[in-house]
């Protein structure tokens, strides 16, 4: 396993080459908001760098990616959204449950997997939320 610490912008595409200098056959990219931010960069050098990568957010995978598994973000915005409303009406925060996110979602991109040579087991496509072609 290796490990890749990226932070900031200009670090992204040196960050890859390590990657490719290392011999590393496959990503996973962490769910940081600053990546998220960057998505367009990092879907590109993985791209670049012929890396199949799988992200956090189907953001990534709508942006190029290869493929996606985590929970949904417009959910996750929902649920915030609940949370603060019982807080704006006077729930004490100390006294609201933890909650996390309940859809996780697996975003597949064929488009990608091709331009990589891959090909997804059907089995694994079978069990996708969702397939971009």
């Amino acid at each position: 396993m290796v490990v890749q610490a990226v932070a900031n912008e200009a670090e992204i595409e040196p960050a890859f080459a390590a990657l490719s200098d290392r011999g590393v056959d496959a990503l996973i990219v962490g769910g940081d908001p600053l990546f998220f931010l960057w998505r367009e960069q990092v879907v590109a050098q993985a791209a670049r760098h012929v890396l199949p990568t799988c992200y956090g957010w189907r953001e990534f995978t709508t942006a190029g990616g290869l493929m996606s598994y985590g929970a949904d973000l417009t959910e996750a915005y929902h649920q915030v959204g609940a949370y603060t409303a019982r807080i704006l009406k006077g729930a004490k925060p100390a006294d609201l449950p933890v909650v996390q996110a309940v859809k996780v979602e697996l975003v597949l991109n064929l488009k990608t997997a091709r331009t990589l040579g891959l090909a997804f087991p059907i089995t694994l496509l079978g069990r996708a939320d969702e397939v971009i072609e």
